[in-house]
């Protein structure tokens, strides 16, 4: 049967991830992989998450293995306020909160709510696939803002938002960037706080990676400084405790709650009970911020490594991020080079890295950019990764 005069038009443009299918060649055991966007596995609490495991089924099995509510499971949602009120000095006195299914989830709940077909989109260029996608299958029009070194180029927002009156939602990652690794500055921030107020649009601030600071002065989050409920702040378990977990959070303004509850609940009705349940025990009875630390300490040895290595291997024609944080370093060839080409041909020498056009408004687009992961290779693979790059760069530029 020919299928394809049945599938709908919103999912016609849009294409599988490319990480995703990358996957499928970086798993090999003989590849080095740089095109993840994993944790590394040395941060995962296994006999804390094992203990508590036991624990629940032991004395709360019922609540654990029965249907939950659509808003999340209670204690875990206080805990996440207190932390976010400690943290990020969030205050959530005209907010509430509900625990989603990972934060793609989250993002498409945003899109579910927000976005009619045509409706604008704002993103940064380069900009996180998975949400990109989302947007895409909501028939939401998708408008790139460059990034430079400090975030989002204010003046090319102020322009797209005075010439595209259907724009309704500004999409960001201010901190450790997914896949350039840059901060957004506390101006920017500012400056796109000002904006979306200006305009009448919704900020939806994915962070992530926030927490994994290894280098440089915390800046508040969007969030903490919205005074006027403009901005949905997307948080996540994710890269801090346990992605297979799938757990992550929407804090929005009270107004808006009703509806994306409504949404989660004709998608899945309630996220995982004995998953939320799993990490309320953690956070309550566990040090997180010692695992954390752990992580963030690891995190800066590799990223150090691999930018050392980069530094000696590549040629000075390539330049690329220097992060604080998160897990991610962005590389930009002179123009002319696609990293798509470059990609196939790293692959056979079994190097796996995403091209820089999966991050793009259109994907069809060349790119002479590229994204590198250093949070899950050894030493030894990144040291070895980088040089087979490098030759590869230097035989090609």
């Amino acid at each position: 049967m020919d299928y394809s005069r049945l599938i709908s038009d919103k999912m016609l443009g849009v294409k599988a991830s490319a990480i995703r299918e990358i996957f499928k060649v970086a798993g090999q055991p003989d590849v080095i992989s740089f095109a993840g966007g994993l944790p590394a596995p040395e941060s995962f609490p296994v006999d804390a998450i094992k203990a508590i495991c036991n624990d629940i089924l032991d004395n709360e099995p019922i609540t654990a293995l029965q249907y939950g509510i659509s808003e999340g499971y209670a204690p875990l949602k206080e805990l996440i306020l207190a932390r976010m009120q400690e943290k990020e000095k969030i205050d959530t006195t005209n907010d509430d909160i509900i625990v989603v299914s990972g934060s793609q989830q989250g993002a498409d709940l945003v899109a579910k709510v927000l976005l009619n077909e045509g409706d604008g989109v704002i993103c940064e260029e380069p900009s996180f696939i998975g949400c990109l996608n989302t947007f895409r299958t909501y028939n939401a029009k998708l408008y790139g803002v460059p990034m430079n070194e400090d975030g989002m180029d204010l003046a090319v927002l102020e322009k797209t938002l005075q010439e595209n009156k259907n724009i309704k939602l500004i999409y960001t990652i201010p901190t450790f960037q997914n896949p350039s690794g840059i901060t957004s500055s506390l101006e920017v921030r500012k400056g796109m706080l000002r904006l979306a107020e200006q305009y009448g649009v919704m900020i939806l601030e994915d962070n992530p990676y926030g927490e994994l600071r290894f280098s440089g002065e915390a800046i508040p989050t969007l969030k903490s400084m919205d005074t006027a409920g403009v901005v949905l702040y997307l948080g996540s378990f994710s890269k801090v405790f346990s992605p297979g977990l799938r757990l992550a959070y929407l804090i929005v303004n009270k107004g808006m709650m009703e509806k994306l509850v409504v949404g989660k609940q004709a998608t899945d009705v309630h996220t995982n009970v004995f998953a939320q349940m799993i990490a309320a025990r953690y956070l309550r009875d566990y040090d997180i911020d010692s695992s954390i630390e752990a992580s963030r300490v690891l995190y800066k040895h590799r990223c150090s490594l691999m930018l050392s290595c980069m530094d000696a291997c590549f040629p000075k024609c390539v330049s690329f991020t220097r992060p604080e944080g998160g897990i991610f370093i962005w590389a930009t060839m002179p123009e002319g080079i696609d990293s798509g080409k470059l990609m196939l041909e790293a692959v056979e020498r079994k190097v796996a890295f995403v091209p820089g056009s999966a991050f793009m408004t259109d994907i069809e687009k060349p790119s002479n950019c590229f994204r590198l992961n250093y949070s899950t290779m050894s030493d030894e693979k990144i040291e070895k990764g980088i040089d087979i790059l490098g030759s590869l760069l230097r035989e090609r530029l």
